[in-house]
């Protein structure tokens, strides 16, 4: 088990666990600044950086895919978002209700990332008893 590739779905679903934790951040952050003159609204770019890490391999397996993202750095960006655009005079862009809907998504997000950690854990051990 020492050289095998067991873990890599897990740190991928890890990290993604990790880019959702940090959105529900900036999402409440987003919030806590709906009425800061000029604020300007924040995302993370995590599944964006991952769709591209996964997508330049066209020609291999989802598990080689996986398993060569741990070769990789794979980082989500805290980005602003729409910054040209303001929904008010005091050009602020974020507005509460899609906030809060992107807040209510990604808490489930996360629930099921965390769902399936547990189902890779328990996978692993189920095969650690039988064997």
């Amino acid at each position: 088990m020492i050289n095998s590739n067991v873990f890599d779905y897990i740190n991928v679903l890890d990290k993604a666990a990790d880019a959702a934790w940090t959105r529900n951040e900036i999402i409440s952050n987003n919030i806590a600044n709906v009425d800061t003159p000029g604020y300007k609204r924040q995302d993370l770019n995590f599944e964006e950086e991952l769709q591209r890490a996964l997508g330049n391999s066209r020609y291999k397996s989802m598990d080689q895919k996986v398993s060569d993202l741990q070769k990789k750095h794979l980082e989500a960006r805290v980005v602003n978002d729409y910054v040209g655009f303001s929904y008010r005079m005091d050009r602020n862009n974020v507005d509460i209700d899609t906030e809060n809907v992107t807040l209510a998504a990604n808490q489930i997000k996360y629930q099921g990332l965390m769902a399936g950690i547990r189902s890779e854990f328990s996978n692993i051990s189920a095969v650690t008893r039988s064997s």
